[in-house]
């Protein structure tokens, strides 16, 4: 696959991860810690603010990787 449509896919996943991602975080922290002490919302908005990292590097690392004929063009 070539890296420009991996780079526009990958975009598209990411945004689309991100959006859905901070709505179910603040879904949860509505519904799950309404009546919670301000330190429990700064754990779980700091810990989910993190949390969607873990997802988009490898995303982004399956972007950044070159296809086998980029490798193979590369070696001659």
């Amino acid at each position: 696959m070539p890296t420009r449509l991996k780079s526009f896919i990958g975009m598209l996943l990411l945004v689309t991860m991100v959006i859905v991602y901070a709505l179910v975080a603040t879904t949860v922290a509505t519904y799950r810690l309404a009546d919670s002490e301000w330190y429990i919302h700064l754990a779980f908005f700091g810990l989910s603010g993190l949390l969607w990292v873990v997802p988009a590097m490898f995303v982004i690392s399956w972007m950044l990787r070159p296809s086998k004929k980029e490798i193979e063009r590369n070696k001659q």
